[in-house]
């Protein structure tokens, strides 16, 4: 009888039904906060319980952002038996305690590891203790699992993530698993029945245009993430999206940037993963990260990443495809100064090759409206004209 157990669970893993990922989950990209952007390794549990509490007093949650992620630097020692266990300077009470206050204001829990044998900032990493990581996670209630590429000299990336996939469906509990790979394996080519998301470039710094210098490392600008993001569309798709890593914005650069920043990860179909103070936050990030009708074009349940369909001094056409017969159009400025535009909207007509769906701007009429200032409406039957100032962008939704 044993060998025939053992026999059926090889043919169902040879099925790819005894383990795959959590299906039903990112169904649209994923919507949270995290604490690397801005804290870095100054995380507690002081900290984690504010985060929680101002994420739903300051309407994040009711808005959609619903995973608060712990990244790096929470980690202690394994135990002799090889169980992870956390900081207890930093987290007192323990990651159980901490989850459960987590998922009692509404919100879900997310953990950071690696799949090396260290984690990036030294701690200790999954190699070799997957299941055990994994069932530790379900113990303390995770919902979310970053899982970064530090330390993994001649590892094998397929196998690595597929391993942890397989650890995080044998604990039994759904948890969303996010890899960040850095792109460096073309993970979009492989990884869509093994995570949720994987990271398509290196890591985002505070900079719109460019590039921060760390020395041995580059932290990417805005828009250097964003050009590398261009031929990546037909990857993604409910479960399995691109991920040009987490938002800056709140963290330094003008009210410009930060709402083009939002703006294109919106058109991208990127998860929106925060990373700013919110015991701090000013009045004009609070309203960029809320905007209802933005976010709604990056949750649109069509699931197509936009596409850039037109560059010329500076300025860069993107439309995105959304449900309903609706599109979503961006003009983004990459000049410093502004620029005094005239759209027609005759110049725009193409078929989207990966949906199959044609603006017909010479034959058909869409009312338009302004997604960043509601005043602005109209319709595509005459030219438009319209400011964009330097390093912003002007969106619209565009219905019939």
């Amino acid at each position: 009888m044993k060998r025939i157990i053992i026999a059926f669970c090889a043919l169902l893993l040879a099925t790819g039904l005894c383990a795959q990922k959590f299906p039903d989950l990112a169904l649209t990209p994923q919507m949270g906060w995290n604490t690397w952007n801005k804290f870095a390794g100054n995380i507690n549990e002081q900290l984690i319980k504010e985060t929680a509490d101002r994420m739903v007093e300051l309407g994040l949650v009711d808005a959609g952002y619903i995973y608060l992620n712990l990244d790096d630097c929470w980690h202690g020692e394994r135990d002799a038996n090889g169980f992870i266990t956390e900081n207890k300077e930093k987290f007192p009470l323990g990651m159980k305690a901490l989850g459960d206050y987590i998922h009692s204001k509404g919100l879900k829990f997310g953990i950071y590891s690696d799949a090396g044998r260290q984690t990036c900032a030294c701690f200790p990493g999954s190699a070799g203790h997957e299941y055990q990581d994994a069932l530790m996670y379900a113990k303390w209630g995770v919902d979310y699992l970053k899982y970064d590429w530090c330390f993994t000299d001649n590892t094998n990336p397929v196998g690595a993530y597929t391993l942890m996939r397989d650890a995080l469906y044998a604990a039994g509990r759904p948890v969303l698993f996010s890899m960040c790979e850095w792109g460096t394996s073309s993970p979009w080519r492989w990884a869509k029945d093994v995570a949720h998301s994987w990271r398509s470039t290196g890591d985002i710094g505070v900079g719109f245009s460019k590039d921060i210098d760390n020395g041995t490392w580059k932290s990417l600008s805005v828009l250097s993430i964003l050009d590398r993001q261009d031929t990546l569309r037909k990857y993604a798709g409910p479960g399995h999206w691109n991920d040009p890593d987490m938002l800056e914005v709140g963290n330094g650069m003008s009210v410009n940037e930060d709402r083009a920043h939002f703006t294109m990860w919106c058109m991208l179909a990127a998860p929106l993963i925060l990373g700013n103070d919110l015991t701090s936050i000013t009045k004009e990030t609070l309203a960029i990260i809320t905007n209802k009708d933005m976010i709604a074009v990056d949750q649109d349940s069509l699931g197509v990443q936009g596409l850039k369909l037109k560059a010329e001094n500076g300025v860069e056409y993107w439309f995105k495809p959304l449900k309903n017969g609706d599109w979503a159009f961006v003009i983004l400025n990459r000049n410093e100064r502004q620029v005094n535009l005239k759209v027609d909207w005759k110049d725009f007509v193409f078929t989207d090759p990966l949906s199959s769906r044609s603006t017909e701007f010479d034959k058909a009429i869409y009312s338009y409206v302004n997604l960043w200032d509601k005043g602005v409406k109209g319709k595509t039957k005459s030219p438009m004209s319209v400011i964009v100032p330097g390093h912003d962008v002007a969106a619209y939704r565009l219905s019939l």
